[in-house]
C-alpha cells in the first residue's frame, strides 16, 4: 500500500462472531499505529458491540445486522447511502463475503482492500492472496490481510477494555451473594455459540460439586440471557448450591467478573478469549471439534490450560449438527478437576 498519501478515512468490515472480533483487535490496532492521523472506524453486528466499546483505537463503531434490520433489500441499499455519506477512501475486509465487497464498491470507497476469492475478486482493487484459513491461528490470519497490503504489523495479542463501573457491577453482584475476597471464586462458561463446543451439563454439575467439596469453591455459572435454562439444568443436577449470574451482566461486566475470579472454566467461545486479553488469573479452556492452535488463547500464557483429546475425528469439525460430541464427552469432570489442582499448585 503507498502510504505517502496519507489516508484519511479508514473503515474495517469486521468479521460476525465475538472471539473473531475480539481477535480482529489486534488488528485494529496496528492499523492505528500505521495511520495515527486518519479517521478509524469499524463494522460489527450489535451483539458484538461490546467486544469493541471503548477501544482507543477507533473513532466510530458503525452497527450491520444483515440478518436482522438491515436483512432486507432497501434495509441494505439504506446502509449503502448512510456509508457513501461517511466518504471512507479505504476499507479492509476482514470478512470474505461476497456482499460485503459489493456494499462497499457501492458505497464509492476507492480502495477495496481483502483476501481473494473467485466470487468477489473483480470488486477488490486489493487483492491479497489468502493463506488456508486453517492453517494459522486466526489472529495471525486477519493481521497477514494488513501486513500483506504493506502496513507494518508490530504485535499480535488481543485488546478488550473494561471500566471501573464494570468492576463495579461485579463487584456488587458478589456483594449481593455474601462473596468476598476470602472466598475461592469459580466461575464456569457453559455455554457456546453451537452444541458441538458444548461440555455435557453433568460435567459442570460433577465438575462444580468437586470443586465445592474439595477446594471449598464458590462457583458461578455464567452466560447470556438464552443460557439460563442451561445454567438452571446444571444446578438442578447439582448436590451443592451455585449462584446463577446467566443473563445478569453484558460482556463489558462479564469481564469484571472475571477479573473478580480465581479460576475460570469454559469451553471455546468468546467468553474464553475475553479472559486471555484480560490476563484472568487461572483459565482452563475445554476443546473438543475446533481446534487450539486456530481459535485457541493467543497469546497461550502460563495461567491458561488447554485440554484436548484426538478421538480421530478431523478437527477442526464444523458439523454442527453432530449428536454424538465424543469429542466433548471423553474429557471427564475428573480430568479436568486434576489438571485445576495441578495449576493451582503450580502457582502457590
Amino acid at each position: 500500500m503507498n502510504k505517502q498519501a496519507e489516508i484519511k478515512r479508514i473503515l474495517i468490515f469486521n468479521v460476525n462472531w465475538l472471539g473473531d472480533v475480539l481477535f480482529s483487535t489486534a488488528v485494529i490496532r496496528n492499523i492505528r499505529r500505521n495511520f495515527p492521523k486518519s479517521y478509524l472506524a469499524c463494522i460489527i453486528p450489535s451483539r458484538c458491540y461490546f467486544i469493541l466499546k471503548n477501544n482507543p483505537s477507533l473513532d466510530e463503531i458503525i452497527i450491520y445486522d444483515e440478518k436482522d434490520r438491515h436483512r432486507s433489500l432497501l434495509a441494505k441499499l439504506k446502509f449503502i447511502n448512510y456509508l457513501r455519506r461517511k466518504n471512507f477512501d479505504t476499507v479492509f475486509l476482514l470478512h470474505r463475503s461476497f456482499t460485503r465487497a459489493l456494499i462497499t464498491r457501492l458505497a464509492g470507497i476507492k480502495k477495496i482492500i481483502g483476501y481473494y476469492t473467485k466470487k468477489r475478486g473483480f470488486l477488490l482493487t486489493c487483492k491479497i492472496s489468502p493463506p488456508k484459513i486453517e492453517s494459522i491461528h486466526r489472529i495471525n490470519y486477519y493481521l497477514g490481510l494488513i501486513e500483506k497490503a504493506g502496513l507494518r504489523v508490530e504485535d499480535s495479542h488481543a485488546d478488550f477494555y473494561i471500566e471501573a463501573h464494570d468492576m463495579e457491577s461485579a463487584e456488587n453482584f458478589l456483594k449481593k451473594h455474601s462473596l468476598g475476597s476470602s472466598d475461592f471464586l469459580v466461575v464456569i462458561n457453559p455455554g457456546g455459540n453451537w452444541f458441538c463446543k458444548r461440555w455435557p451439563p453433568e460435567y459442570w454439575a460433577r465438575l462444580s460439586d468437586m470443586l465445592i467439596e474439595n477446594l471449598n469453591a464458590r462457583v458461578i455459572i455464567s452466560g447470556a440471557v438464552q443460557d439460563r435454562l442451561l445454567a438452571k439444568k446444571i444446578r438442578d443436577l447439582m448436590k451443592a448450591s451455585p449462584i446463577i449470574a446467566a443473563g445478569e451482566f453484558n460482556l463489558k461486566q462479564l469481564g469484571g467478573l472475571i477479573k473478580k475470579a480465581d479460576l475460570f472454566i469454559t469451553a471455546d467461545s468468546g467468553p474464553l478469549h475475553i479472559a486471555n486479553a484480560l490476563n484472568a488469573k487461572h483459565i482452563i479452556a475445554i476443546f473438543g471439534p475446533t481446534s487450539p492452535n486456530i481459535t485457541g488463547p493467543y497469546p497461550l500464557k502460563s495461567n491458561t490450560v488447554v485440554l484436548r483429546k484426538d478421538i480421530g475425528c478431523k478437527v477442526p469439525c464444523y458439523v454442527v449438527n453432530c449428536r454424538d460430541n465424543r469429542c466433548m464427552k471423553i474429557i471427564t469432570p475428573e480430568e479436568v478437576f486434576q489438571k485445576i489442582k495441578e495449576n493451582l499448585a503450580d502457582d502457590r
